[in-house]
């Protein structure tokens, strides 16, 4: 049995190898092609530009500081969308799951809303809480907190009711109920939604900074645009990439640290 253990971790731990340089030689070619290619003039340098000029322009804004205020203004607007929208939408959902009567009333304006486009919400945001920090977080937390309450809700109702049966014949409260039997079984899905928000607020802040930042990586996408410096466009776009693998990374982290927590409870 220990055999067959040993086997099937080695077995993994190579499949795991394998696609982290497949991953890792994919990224190389696809950077040495865009490099070759804007370099001979294959492609418009000045609309695509090319690696070796998009980290030079990391680097030296990096250096010279002029990069970190902006990266910081957007981290934190992430951040900030993202811990409200999970937090909120979850407590709604725990009350929707809590009065079914509230559920039925709110169940059909969540899916209004949800079908609603988010970037729409922008101006009455920008009007109602004037342009900067507040309206950006606003209209991500209006991006991340109907998702998650959606999710978590659904996955609320889909609890095995022979569970719950079990625990009502206990003489277990509603609380009770709720703290063992709900939100236990409703764990991987709320982590889950922790790695669909992380992308989602980055798309909120993202808009809401391409509407009325004056600071911040979708400032400097919109900046970028406005002079025609398309090498600002794309490393802010890099920067991003790098900034929110990081983030997911973290959470996923998280995740682990959580789920193995919980096992051993």
């Amino acid at each position: 049995m220990d055999n067959l253990y040993t086997k099937h971790k080695r077995k993994s731990r190579s499949l795991s190898w394998g696609v982290a340089t497949t991953q890792l030689t994919l990224l190389v070619l696809f950077i040495g092609l865009w490099e070759a290619a804007g370099r001979n003039k294959w492609i418009d340098p000045l609309l695509f530009s090319y690696p070796s000029k998009l980290f030079d322009q990391i680097l030296r804004t990096a250096a010279d500081g002029s990069l970190w205020p902006h990266v910081g203004a957007t981290v934190t607007e992430t951040i900030a969308g993202f811990a409200l929208g999970t937090i909120l939408g979850t407590v709604i959902a725990a009350l929707l799951w809590w009065f079914p009567f509230l559920s039925r009333v709110l169940d059909p304006y969540l899916v209004v809303l949800n079908s609603m486009p988010k970037v729409a919400l922008g101006p009455i945001f920008i009007v109602g809480l004037g342009p900067g920090f507040m309206s950006i977080v606003a209209i991500t937390l209006s991006v991340t907190v109907i998702i998650t309450t959606i999710n978590i809700y659904n996955r609320f109702r889909e609890i095995d009711s022979g569970y719950i049966k079990v625990v009502r014949l206990f003489g277990a409260s509603r609380l009770q109920l709720f703290r063992l039997v709900i939100l236990p079984g409703s764990f991987p899905v709320i982590i889950a939604t922790l790695k669909v928000n992380v992308g989602l607020a980055w798309v909120g802040v993202i808009v809401g900074e391409f509407l009325v930042a004056r600071i911040g990586l979708g400032y400097q996408i919109i900046y970028g645009f406005q002079v025609f410096n398309f090498t600002l466009v794309l490393s802010s776009l890099v920067v991003i990439g790098i900034v929110a693998t990081m983030m997911y990374q973290l959470v996923a982290a998280l995740e682990k640290r959580l789920t193995e927590g919980w096992r051993e409870r």
